[in-house]
């Protein structure tokens, strides 16, 4: 790959952070054996050219079926097309862990989050405590003692 291969990119805008792929590397390996820095190098610009192909043809695939966002579907055909499919059912297992990991992480680390999990009944009366401070600010009151009805609407 040439530096300007990537248009308007210079090889180091299109390269992969070289700690991350040393430990992916060395993870990989038996801890025997030792990757000379050229190695290394050499494997990170493989990776970086093996995520150029998927990427130019994953947008070939969704172009073909008119859609203009690359979906992980258009993924896993391009790796069919390339002559990887016998990686998809691999690749596709490992994308939907990603999934499950990414939709538990959101979960407990969410941005209201305290890092305690909540029953659905803490979290309702938590939303209603929320509700009336809310209502007694709107008001210029205190906080009432009055909860919401569970079954009123946002709207009202």
């Amino acid at each position: 790959m040439e530096p300007m291969d990537i248009i308007g990119k210079s090889k180091e805008d299109a390269s992969l952070p070289k700690a991350t792929m040393t430990k992916i590397i060395k993870e990989m390996l038996p801890p025997d054996v030792r990757v000379a820095r050229d190695a290394q190098d050499l494997l990170i610009e493989c990776c970086v050219e093996f995520i150029n192909l998927i990427s130019s043809e994953s947008n070939e695939v969704c172009n073909r079926e008119e859609k203009r966002t690359i979906a992980p579907e258009h993924v896993l055909k391009a790796l069919q097309v390339l002559g990887f499919g016998e990686y998809i059912e691999e690749v596709y297992a490992a994308y939907e862990q990603h999934k499950m990991e990414t939709m538990q992480d959101s979960l407990k680390g969410g941005k209201w989050s305290n890092g305690a999990e909540m029953t659905e009944e803490e979290a309702l009366a938590e939303q209603q405590r929320m509700f009336a401070e809310a209502r007694a600010r709107m008001n210029g009151g205190g906080i009432t003692s009055k909860q919401p009805d569970t079954d009123q609407s946002l709207d009202s």
